[in-house]
């Protein structure tokens, strides 16, 4: 079963990305600024926070590039395909994508990248050119940043909304870091955007009911625990229910569901053969040979049963019933 996706709030972006609905200065704290020429920024494949084309200059993280600071938006990527299994259709996740703005002439303005972008509805939604293009694309769902050793409150944040990004998730890891304030605690904050802007969230409106503080222990638990299973369960089912999906719609799921069913078929049959073959030799008065139950793990040459409604002793028995390639060892 499909659903058709809901609008997203920032649908395509503002109509308008240029410097008059921008805060201006944005800062980047905890960047260096690089100059990156505009023919070089086509063909450049290095991550940047920002690019601007009126001065050329890009910005990137100070620090070099850790599994802290890429960790959660690998792990956010990984927490949305279970919920997508559990909500019966695909979620996608694109990395750090170029998040582009064109000038009035079609030429690069500004760019910017993310640490994690979540489209729920990738189907209908994803762009499909090089970049997701403010204005033109459908923007993502889901913005996730990582501020390991930066802030993005003090610059990017303000790009985000003025550009029309429906929800920008704020994460600062638990590990520490030497460029990290020490005022700073570690938490998940969600940032949702309304006719005033961005307002501080309890939960995320794309994964209704993941909490802030559920989507912060996920993104930093060293192993998945129960506890974030439980909650993965709760928001995949919240969706399906909402878009009339289940997780039999997703294909990989069905087939290990259906694998699953057939193991304990099969095991349940192995049982019931083995307490039957049992009962024969039993009251035939023929001793149950000890090699028997670990013999019917394994696939049998004959059927059990009748082997032992034929056999005249045990020996006679296992003979009938072990696989001949293992009949001498």
């Amino acid at each position: 079963m499909t659903a058709s996706p809901p609008t997203s709030p920032g649908g395509r972006g503002a109509a308008l990305a240029g410097a008059d609905t921008e805060p201006a200065p944005p800062e980047f704290p905890g960047c260096r600024a690089v100059r990156i020429t505009r023919d070089a920024i086509a063909g450049f494949e290095g991550r940047i926070e920002y690019w601007d084309a009126a001065t050329e200059t890009a910005w990137m993280v100070c620090e070099p590039t850790t599994v802290y600071h890429e960790g959660p938006g690998q792990r956010l990527a990984h927490l949305a395909a279970l919920i997508a299994a559990g909500r019966g259709s695909p979620i996608t996740t694109l990395g750090t994508s170029d998040l582009l703005v064109r000038d009035a002439r079609g030429e690069r303005q500004r760019i910017m990248q993310a640490d994690q972008i979540v489209y729920m509805h990738p189907v209908e939604t994803v762009p499909r050119g090089a970049a997701v293009e403010v204005g033109a694309d459908h923007l993502p769902d889901v913005v996730l940043e990582v501020d390991y050793s930066t802030d993005v409150r003090r610059g990017k944040l303000g790009l985000y909304e003025a550009w029309g990004f429906p929800e920008v998730w704020v994460e600062v890891p638990d590990a520490a870091s030497p460029g990290r304030s020490r005022r700073r605690p570690s938490g998940l904050t969600i940032h949702r955007l309304g006719p005033g802007g961005y307002r501080p969230a309890a939960a995320s409106a794309a994964f209704p009911g993941w909490t802030a503080a559920e989507i912060h222990t996920a993104l930093n638990e060293p192993r998945r625990s129960e506890a974030t299973s439980a909650v993965l369960t709760r928001v995949g089912r919240a969706l399906g229910d909402a878009e009339g999906t289940v997780p039999d719609d997703d294909p990989w799921l069905r087939g290990q569901r259906g694998e699953a069913t057939r193991k304990v078929t099969r095991e349940a049959t192995r049982e019931a053969t083995l307490k039957a073959a049992m009962q024969v030799l039993r009251a035939r008065g023929i001793a149950v040979p000890e090699r028997l139950g670990r013999l019917l793990t394994d696939a049998a040459a004959g059927d059990p049963v009748e082997a032992a409604l034929a056999c005249r002793d045990g020996a006679d028995f296992l003979t009938r019933v072990t696989p001949r390639d293992r009949s001498r060892t």
